[in-house]
């Protein structure tokens, strides 16, 4: 039990915020994160009436929602575990992402993989949003790159296991 909490004192975890500016043209909540350790916020469909899905149809669900990133940061768009898992829709382009220098509405391509005719209700959560840090890559051209254990082995080749 003393080690167990040693370690764990060990660590900092330190709770960063960013403040992004955002306009709300829906009449839903803000994106929020729904409990404590949640990494991405939820959003929601902005309709004026519910919107059917045919099976294998693919759709543009507006959210209402313009955002200001700030430079070097990104807003990745990704699936609702649920929606997929009781529903079978989920988001195409996955994880979405949308640049900092983006000002349009957010939308989600949502695609129903289920057999059956899926509903989104105006209001409904349909993705979640994380905004994360982006590095900028600077291309080091050379005529060789270092070796490793996997080397070239393609897609597999590191087995089930």
């Amino acid at each position: 039990m003393a080690l167990h909490g040693t370690i764990f004192n060990y660590f900092q975890i330190t709770m960063s915020e960013l403040k992004v500016r955002i306009i709300n043209k829906s009449i839903n909540p803000l994106p929020a994160y729904a409990t404590p350790g949640s990494s991405g916020m939820d959003l929601r469909a902005d309709l004026t009436g519910p919107m059917q899905i045919q099976p294998l149809e693919r759709v543009l669900v507006p959210t209402g929602l313009f955002i200001e990133i700030p430079e070097n940061f990104e807003a990745q768009v990704r699936p609702r575990s649920g929606l997929a898992f009781k529903q079978g829709i989920t988001c195409l382009n996955s994880p979405g992402t949308i640049d900092a220098d983006y000002r349009g509405e957010i939308k989600i391509i949502l695609i129903n993989l289920s057999s059956e005719i899926q509903t989104i209700s105006p209001g409904d959560r349909i993705a979640q949003m994380i905004v994360q840090k982006v590095e900028k890559v600077i291309w080091e051209e050379t005529e060789s790159i270092a070796e490793t254990t996997r080397s070239v082995g393609g897609f597999g080749s590191t087995g089930k296991i």
